[in-house]
């Protein structure tokens, strides 16, 4: 086989191995399949790497194969952007799939830094080289959920929640300390592959990082405290399509009415943007009816609304009830769903997405007081990001998420915005209540566990008994910074070892 069809073999090897990883994922959680595609995919970085040592530009072999796995695990994993633009965006479909194929190019850039620093740098032995890639794995990941607002869906580290046994490392390290395992798991696995003769140490090592997983799963970081509370989460199930038409408005304000009078609780959430219109654009009269229903079982009632004016607004919740009202503004905004960078306002003229253009509420806003409880209140897409999160912990008891993802349809989002979800409270030790429009509403245990949740696309309330959590897990306390900062100095060691190395003549 010739040195360019080999090559060509390696690409579409690794575009099928990103695309497959998508089954690692909710809703199929296969958790063990990611450890052998990214094993598989470490097998062909190594595979280019000693093929090209010493070789001018010998990098590039390596970019071209991380960014042909990253294009095969996004353009699979996360399709449900072009729905979204398209379906219910009203944008062109060419226009739509152009500019979800372009997403997706941006977003394979990460792994082929990851693939190029990889093969360049790659130091000697079977140990160093397995830690330079979880490093650069881990770091590319954080990186991408940071750079210009960050995007951390299909993290490798979200595919590991339970029963993986890594799961047990999210409270100490987070998502991104559970992708680093997960990438140095898979890295051993392949150094064991490629050499049997030697596979004793690296195989040895991965059941150590496992056994370290499991046992760390074993802590209870955080305890509960009080008594079980009642909530009912609202899912009003109303269609995108139909959601913002004038027509439809009276219909949403008695679905929601209806669905809070007929599940009473101490604590009752509704979605994101639940009501179709501004706070004060809502009858006074129907505000009050809530707040007695409310008031009724002792408790409050969060509420999901966009407050302000027609030129200035956010996306909020607030609270009705026993205890003073109360308000959150949603802070981290979807780019071009929530907001227009500049110099894209030509992008609203081609998708029809109604209020895409909100003031972000303030970075620190504290926990709300209701219930009886210290709510941390996040909107949507708020809880991708664990640093966001912790800011109100560990002040806050209980986690609750109000989103709408009917933006995407019946698509892999609902299901892997859970398990994202699941993330948040495996890491802060925290129950999580998730009230959604379509789906996938859902209460989650403090180990990150789905307690019970509601069919999608179904109308109805999910009701429980939650409990409150005191206590801080290290994540809460120390955030990203000791998985950031041990992943650069790793790079920065091996990649000096790898410096001090002869070059082969």
């Amino acid at each position: 086989m010739s040195r360019l069809k080999a090559r060509a073999y390696r690409l579409f090897a690794a575009l099928l191995l990103g695309a497959v990883s998508v089954l690692a994922y909710a809703p199929f959680a296969w958790f063990p399949l990611i450890g052998l595609t990214l094993a598989a995919l470490y097998a062909l970085l190594a595979g280019a790497a000693d093929e090209q040592r010493g070789a001018p530009k010998g990098e590039y072999q390596g970019a071209l194969i991380g960014a042909a796995f990253g294009f095969g695990l996004f353009i699979a994993g996360v399709s449900w952007v072009y729905v979204s633009l398209s379906v219910f965006g009203g944008m062109p479909a060419a226009v739509a799939a152009l500019a979800t194929f372009l997403f997706c190019v941006i977003m394979s850039l990460y792994p082929a830094a990851v693939g190029a620093l990889f093969v360049r740098f790659s130091p000697a032995g079977w140990w160093p080289p397995a830690l330079f890639f979880a490093a650069l794995w881990a770091l590319g990941e954080w990186l991408r959920g940071w750079v210009l607002t960050g995007f951390p869906w299909l993290a490798v580290g979200y595919s590991q929640t339970l029963p993986s046994p890594l799961a047990g490392l999210a409270p100490v390290f987070g998502v991104f300390g559970v992708s680093f395992a997960s990438a140095l798991f898979a890295a051993l696995l392949a150094t064991a592959w490629r050499a049997p003769r030697k596979a004793v140490p690296p195989v040895l090592a991965a059941g150590l990082l496992l056994a370290a997983g499991a046992l760390l799963g074993e802590v209870r970081w955080t305890a509960p405290d009080g008594a079980p509370l009642s909530v009912a989460l609202l899912q009003g199930n109303v269609a995108q399509d139909l959601k913002w038409r004038p027509e439809k408005f009276s219909e949403s304000l008695h679905t929601y009415y209806r669905l809070a009078q007929d599940n009473p609780a101490q604590l009752t959430v509704m979605p994101e943007t639940a009501l179709p219109a501004f706070l004060d654009q809502i009858p006074a009269a129907y505000l009050d009816d809530l707040k007695r229903l409310a008031e009724r079982e002792n408790g409050d009632l969060l509420l999901g609304i966009a407050i302000g004016q027609a030129t200035q607004y956010a996306n909020s919740a607030i609270s009705l009830g026993t205890s003073p009202t109360q308000q959150y503004s949603k802070s981290h905004l979807v780019p071009f769903g929530e907001f227009v960078p500049p110099g894209f306002g030509w992008f609203l003229k081609l998708a029809n997405i109604p209020m895409s253009d909100f003031t972000p509420g303030a970075a620190r806003q504290p926990a709300l007081r209701i219930a009886g409880q210290k709510v941390a209140v996040n909107i949507c897409y708020e809880d991708a990001f664990g640093e966001q999160i912790i800011r109100a912990l560990p002040e806050a008891t209980l986690l609750v998420n109000l989103s709408n993802v009917a933006w995407f349809g019946d698509s892999l989002a609902p299901a892997q915005h859970l398990q994202i979800a699941q993330m948040r409270a495996r890491e802060t030790g925290r129950m999580m209540l998730r009230a959604t429009n379509t789906g996938m509403t859902a209460i989650i245990g403090a180990d990150g566990e789905v307690v019970s949740v509601l069919p999608p696309f179904t109308r109805g309330a999910l009701r429980g008994q939650v409990r409150a959590y005191t206590g801080s897990t290290p994540y809460v306390r120390w955030g990203n910074w000791p998985v950031i900062a041990g992943a650069l100095l790793l790079i920065v060691l091996l990649w000096r070892r790898s410096a001090a190395r002869p070059v082969p003549s």
